[in-house]
């Protein structure tokens, strides 16, 4: 079985996908933006542009040289009032920028470089959100084009280097049952919320787990490129 690199591991959609991926055999490195108990879990703050290079090498290194799965999990997602005051907005926009997109494509990058080099093959998941489709709140701008940005990384890299092996795959999540969404549900009026959701209820991180293990070991290759919805059709298109 591959060994799969899971960035954000320590809770929600990554901590369920890497207890699904370790069910299922796979050895998993993880990743927590501060120290934890977790021995799998290396940590590294992707607030910090050298961190994802740090996590990589050594991912690299506990792995003994080879990785064959990227899950691009870790994200921050943090109100950004148009009427905060205009380095409060611009701090918040960077950092938003810097650990959802720059960071994912930092280790995308590391990634791509090391499966090219070594002709092996490898697989790139991106959790991104829905919210790269239809947008986000007035105060979550930075969410939502940091989504947006990662649903055209992975385009690229799957348009790119699909002919050697390497394949990317986007799943989008709407609401999911983690601390973050429930903590934007109760700020946003839940029930209102909910009844956008043709389904009823929000997903819940098993759910999401279950499509990045897919992916992650299972997805044909022809599959490339694609973008997974998962909103309970709360957008459909």
């Amino acid at each position: 079985m591959p060994t799969v690199l899971i960035t954000g591991s320590s809770r929600g959609i990554g901590q369920a996908t890497a207890e699904a991926l370790r069910a299922r055999g796979a050895r998993v490195i993880g990743h927590s933006s501060r120290p934890t108990d977790d021995p799998d879990a290396i940590p590294a703050d992707f607030s910090d542009p050298p961190a994802p290079q740090v996590l990589w090498e050594e991912a690299l290194e506990r792995s003994g040289g080879e990785i064959d799965v990227l899950v691009n999990n870790a994200g921050l997602f943090a109100a950004a009032p148009i009427d905060a005051s205009d380095i409060a907005w611009l701090d918040a926009w960077e950092d938003t920028l810097r650990i959802n997109l720059t960071a994912a494509a930092q280790l995308s990058r590391f990634a791509v470089r090391h499966w090219l080099g070594s002709g092996r093959t490898g697989r790139i998941v991106h959790i991104a959100s829905r919210a790269g489709h239809r947008g986000d709140s007035p105060d979550h701008w930075h969410y939502a084009a940091s989504k947006g940005g990662m649903l055209a990384l992975h385009k690229t890299i799957a348009r790119a280097y699909a002919f050697e092996g390497i394949l990317s795959f986007a799943i989008t999540p709407g609401f999911t049952n983690t601390g973050m969404a429930e903590d934007y549900l109760a700020t946003r009026g839940g029930a209102g919320l909910l009844a956008d959701i043709p389904l009823g209820r929000v997903a819940t991180p098993e759910e999401i787990a279950r499509i990045a293990v897919f992916c992650a070991l299972d997805a044909p290759p022809s599959l490339t490129g694609a973008t997974l919805d998962a909103n309970g059709a709360s957008y459909v298109r």
